[in-house]
């Protein structure tokens, strides 16, 4: 049986440069807030190219998945201006999150889910324009992955411990 300590995670959310630009992370941290999740670290960043390759590579395995080519559209698309780092931390945050999110390409994704609601793009289109898939969000794909990612994108001085109001009836502490 898993321990309570063991549910409540930490995961990496990236509000990419279409969602900054676009003017709708507000209501993206919104979704992420009414579900109880809690922002325990929040930032807005202009990464490097080395940092994306830490990430998307070291991490994730994006040209070992998809192909350099992929990896090259999607670094030139995430360069295109600041993006915003959201440490999210709640009970089975990492899969609730994925679930708020959606499927990585947009035409795919149900209405109800971010990438459904404020997306649609295909990964035909987009591989034919030479592009990346402006799908606003990046979500930690597994725990493991988001420990590694969080640690990636925040000093543990840039997140922060408390308790708040929501956890009464999000994590049963009445």
């Amino acid at each position: 049986m898993a321990k309570e300590k063991d549910l409540v995670q930490r995961t990496l959310v990236l509000c990419k440069p279409d969602a900054v630009q676009r003017g709708i992370v507000g209501e993206i941290i919104q979704r992420f807030e009414r579900v109880g999740l809690k922002i325990v670290g929040i930032k807005m960043v202009s990464p490097d190219a080395d940092l994306y390759e830490k990430h998307y590579e070291e991490i994730g395995k994006l040209i070992t998945r998809r192909g350099e080519q992929t990896f090259r559209y999607n670094l030139n698309y995430m360069l295109t201006g600041p993006v915003i780092a959201i440490c999210l931390e709640g009970v089975e945050a990492v899969e609730l999150v994925r679930k708020i999110v959606g499927p990585t390409e947009p035409k795919s994704a149900p209405m109800g889910t971010i990438r459904g609601d404020f997306s649609h793009m295909s990964f035909g289109y987009s591989d034919a324009k030479g592009i990346g898939v402006p799908n606003l969000v990046h979500a930690s794909g597994s725990v493991e992955e988001a420990k590694e990612e969080v640690s990636l994108w925040f000093k543990p001085e840039e997140t922060y411990d408390y308790e708040d109001l929501n956890e009464k009836y999000t994590r049963g502490n009445w």
